[in-house]
């Protein structure tokens, strides 16, 4: 049976708590209401939920304030959280990323944007929940251990390159574009460039050492893992 994910609602107006709870139900979530912080954060001891839905605006503690101690606990630093809220000017949007939002619903809003926007989070943490290995050649990825090798030998590398890498080994021979790298590896966030992709493959290829001419830049289209490279040094 496919289990049914928890949304964390951090709300004091009962009638909106209400409103969304009736819409992710009817679509498939499972709703829990916490009317403030410290309810919400006897919900996140008991179990931890899929996605947080935290209002900006709260007795007590502020979303603001709840989102940043989430993210400096190990135990809900990779849970979603999606800031609820009236303020929709740029400065406090961008309050709200910096806390820790992993994205940003201006009240009034529509069911259909909600729910889009939920479904969008928990793509974006699929990258992060593989456990498997690949192989291309001699170069080899355990996601399970967080290891990587070439030719017996392990290499140092850093935890976006080492997600950039596994994605490209996933993918081997197909070209990548900036976007979908974005897409893919970092959740495709509003406040992130696409040169940032450009840094990291870099980065990624320098800590490769020989192997990094394995990642190719195709001009005008974007990046690929070549496994013939990997072949003919082999």
């Amino acid at each position: 049976m496919k289990r049914i994910p928890t949304v964390l609602i951090v709300e004091d107006e009962p009638a909106i708590a209400e409103l969304v709870s009736v819409n992710l139900r009817h679509n498939g979530f499972q709703p829990i209401w916490a009317e403030n912080g410290e309810s919400a954060q006897r919900e996140l001891d008991a179990v931890l939920p899929d996605v947080i839905l935290l209002d900006w605006m709260l007795p007590g503690q502020s979303g603001l304030s709840l989102a940043r101690k989430w993210r400096a606990d190990p135990r809900t630093k990779p849970v979603p959280i999606l800031m609820l809220t009236a303020r929709g000017d740029e400065p406090d949007k961008v309050a709200g990323l910096d806390a820790g939002a992993d994205d940003y619903i201006t009240k009034p809003f529509s069911t259909q944007e909600l729910l889009a926007r939920i479904r969008a989070v928990l793509r974006r943490r699929a990258p992060e929940q593989v456990s498997d290995s690949v192989a291309i050649g001699e170069l080899l990825l355990d996601a399970a251990t967080h290891r990587v090798s070439w030719q017996g030998q392990p290499l140092k590398i850093g935890p976006t390159e080492f997600k950039l890498l596994h994605y490209f080994m996933k993918h081997p021979e197909r070209v990548h574009s900036r976007p979908q790298l974005l897409d893919k590896v970092w959740g495709d966030h509003v406040f992130i460039e696409e040169r940032t992709v450009d840094v990291h493959v870099k980065r990624l290829r320098e800590a490769l050492g020989q192997a990094g001419a394995m990642i190719e830049t195709v001009r005008g289209a974007g990046y690929r893992l070549a496994a013939s490279s990997a072949l003919l040094r082999a």
